[in-house]
Protein backbone atom coordinates (compact mmCIF):
# COMPACT_ATOMS: atom_id res chain seq x y z
CA UNK A 1 0.00 0.00 0.00
CA UNK A 2 1.13 3.54 -0.73
CA UNK A 3 1.75 6.26 1.80
CA UNK A 4 -1.36 8.16 0.27
CA UNK A 5 -3.86 4.98 0.42
CA UNK A 6 -3.03 3.91 3.77
CA UNK A 7 -3.45 8.01 4.85
CA UNK A 8 -7.32 7.95 2.90
CA UNK A 9 -7.87 4.82 5.20
CA UNK A 10 -6.67 6.39 8.07
CA UNK A 11 -9.30 9.78 7.42
CA UNK A 12 -11.83 7.59 6.41
CA UNK A 13 -11.91 5.60 9.40
CA UNK A 14 -11.77 8.46 11.75
CA UNK A 15 -14.53 10.14 9.99
CA UNK A 16 -16.43 7.44 10.62
CA UNK A 17 -15.25 7.29 14.32
CA UNK A 18 -16.51 10.69 14.81
CA UNK A 19 -19.86 9.79 13.27
CA UNK A 20 -20.22 6.82 15.26
CA UNK A 21 -19.57 9.06 18.24
CA UNK A 22 -22.30 11.19 17.12
CA UNK A 23 -24.80 9.32 16.94
CA UNK A 24 -24.38 7.29 20.09
CA UNK A 25 -24.28 10.64 21.92
CA UNK A 26 -27.77 12.08 20.16
CA UNK A 27 -29.78 8.63 20.52
CA UNK A 28 -27.65 6.29 23.27
CA UNK A 29 -29.26 8.16 26.79
CA UNK A 30 -32.60 6.21 28.01
CA UNK A 31 -36.05 8.03 27.66
CA UNK A 32 -35.84 9.19 31.14
CA UNK A 33 -32.53 10.59 31.21
CA UNK A 34 -31.91 13.87 33.14
CA UNK A 35 -35.23 13.02 35.08
CA UNK A 36 -33.94 10.81 37.68
CA UNK A 37 -36.82 8.97 39.74
CA UNK A 38 -38.85 12.47 39.97
CA UNK A 39 -42.94 12.30 40.33
CA UNK A 40 -45.57 11.85 37.60
CA UNK A 41 -48.15 13.47 36.50
CA UNK A 42 -50.93 13.19 33.79
CA UNK A 43 -53.00 14.79 31.45
CA UNK A 44 -55.86 13.92 28.91
CA UNK A 45 -56.36 15.07 25.51
CA UNK A 46 -58.74 14.49 22.64
CA UNK A 47 -55.91 13.42 20.26
CA UNK A 48 -52.29 13.54 20.96
CA UNK A 49 -51.56 12.89 17.22
CA UNK A 50 -47.44 12.14 16.84
CA UNK A 51 -46.69 12.24 20.64
CA UNK A 52 -44.52 9.27 21.47
CA UNK A 53 -43.09 7.63 24.84
CA UNK A 54 -39.57 9.30 25.26
CA UNK A 55 -40.72 13.12 23.99
CA UNK A 56 -39.83 16.17 25.71
CA UNK A 57 -41.49 17.79 28.46
CA UNK A 58 -40.84 21.56 28.34
CA UNK A 59 -41.78 24.62 30.62
CA UNK A 60 -40.41 28.03 29.10
CA UNK A 61 -38.41 25.58 26.17
CA UNK A 62 -36.15 23.70 28.91
CA UNK A 63 -36.29 20.01 29.06
CA UNK A 64 -37.97 19.06 32.74
CA UNK A 65 -39.90 15.99 31.85
CA UNK A 66 -40.43 13.33 29.30
CA UNK A 67 -43.45 11.47 28.56
CA UNK A 68 -43.50 8.13 29.89
CA UNK A 69 -46.69 6.37 28.99
CA UNK A 70 -50.21 7.32 26.50
CA UNK A 71 -53.27 5.15 26.63
CA UNK A 72 -57.01 5.77 25.32
CA UNK A 73 -59.48 5.64 28.16
CA UNK A 74 -62.83 4.30 27.88
CA UNK A 75 -64.27 7.63 26.67
CA UNK A 76 -61.97 7.48 23.89
CA UNK A 77 -59.77 10.24 24.59
CA UNK A 78 -56.00 9.49 25.29
CA UNK A 79 -53.98 10.26 28.57
CA UNK A 80 -50.61 11.02 28.40
CA UNK A 81 -48.47 10.43 31.74
CA UNK A 82 -45.14 12.33 32.43
CA UNK A 83 -42.37 11.62 34.33
CA UNK A 84 -41.09 14.93 35.84
CA UNK A 85 -37.85 15.75 36.81
CA UNK A 86 -37.07 16.24 41.12
CA UNK A 87 -37.38 19.55 41.83
CA UNK A 88 -39.91 21.07 39.12
CA UNK A 89 -43.11 21.73 41.65
CA UNK A 90 -45.97 22.53 39.15
CA UNK A 91 -48.66 24.39 40.57
CA UNK A 92 -52.24 22.13 40.69
CA UNK A 93 -53.84 24.98 37.45
CA UNK A 94 -50.52 24.28 35.35
CA UNK A 95 -51.87 23.83 31.97
CA UNK A 96 -50.18 21.12 29.05
CA UNK A 97 -50.21 21.75 25.18
CA UNK A 98 -48.85 19.56 22.91
CA UNK A 99 -46.57 21.62 20.23
CA UNK A 100 -44.63 20.59 17.17
CA UNK A 101 -40.44 21.60 16.50
CA UNK A 102 -41.02 23.33 13.19
CA UNK A 103 -43.52 22.78 10.96
CA UNK A 104 -42.90 18.74 10.64
CA UNK A 105 -41.08 17.72 13.40
CA UNK A 106 -41.44 15.70 16.59
CA UNK A 107 -44.08 16.50 18.98
CA UNK A 108 -43.52 17.61 22.48
CA UNK A 109 -45.11 18.85 25.23
CA UNK A 110 -45.17 22.25 26.73
CA UNK A 111 -46.18 23.34 30.79
CA UNK A 112 -47.24 26.15 31.26
CA UNK A 113 -47.82 26.64 35.11
CA UNK A 114 -50.05 28.42 36.67
CA UNK A 115 -50.09 30.42 40.06
CA UNK A 116 -51.90 28.70 42.64
CA UNK A 117 -50.17 27.84 45.74
CA UNK A 118 -51.25 24.20 46.40
CA UNK A 119 -48.03 22.08 44.30
CA UNK A 120 -49.25 18.86 41.91
CA UNK A 121 -48.37 15.55 43.60
CA UNK A 122 -46.97 12.32 42.43
CA UNK A 123 -49.65 10.77 40.64
CA UNK A 124 -51.40 14.35 40.24
CA UNK A 125 -53.69 15.49 36.78
CA UNK A 126 -53.49 18.53 34.92
CA UNK A 127 -57.36 19.29 33.86
CA UNK A 128 -56.45 22.24 31.64
CA UNK A 129 -54.87 20.53 27.96
CA UNK A 130 -54.55 21.67 24.92
CA UNK A 131 -54.55 19.07 21.66
CA UNK A 132 -52.04 18.39 19.32
CA UNK A 133 -52.56 20.38 15.56
CA UNK A 134 -52.60 18.55 13.21
CA UNK A 135 -50.68 20.20 10.13
CA UNK A 136 -52.85 19.07 7.30
CA UNK A 137 -55.79 20.05 8.66
CA UNK A 138 -54.33 23.57 9.61
CA UNK A 139 -53.10 23.72 5.73
CA UNK A 140 -56.83 22.83 4.47
CA UNK A 141 -58.62 25.49 6.73
CA UNK A 142 -55.75 27.87 5.07
CA UNK A 143 -56.36 26.75 1.73
CA UNK A 144 -59.98 26.60 2.02
CA UNK A 145 -60.46 29.85 3.50
CA UNK A 146 -57.90 31.21 0.89
CA UNK A 147 -60.03 29.98 -2.01
CA UNK A 148 -63.61 31.37 0.01
CA UNK A 149 -61.51 34.81 0.18
CA UNK A 150 -60.79 34.67 -3.42
CA UNK A 151 -64.46 34.20 -4.53
CA UNK A 152 -65.59 36.87 -2.08
CA UNK A 153 -63.13 39.11 -3.97
CA UNK A 154 -64.28 37.79 -7.28
CA UNK A 155 -67.81 39.11 -6.45
CA UNK A 156 -67.22 42.12 -5.18
CA UNK A 157 -65.27 43.64 -7.99
CA UNK A 158 -68.36 42.51 -10.62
Amino acid sequence: MKARDVRELAVGALAFAGLAVVLGLSYGGTATEGVGDGYRVTATFNRIDGLRIGDDVQIGGIKVGVVEKAWLQDDFRASVAMRMAPGVELPTDTAAAIHTDGLFGSKFVVLDPGGEIDLLKDGGTITSTQDAVIVSELLELIIAQGRAQRGLEGKGGQ
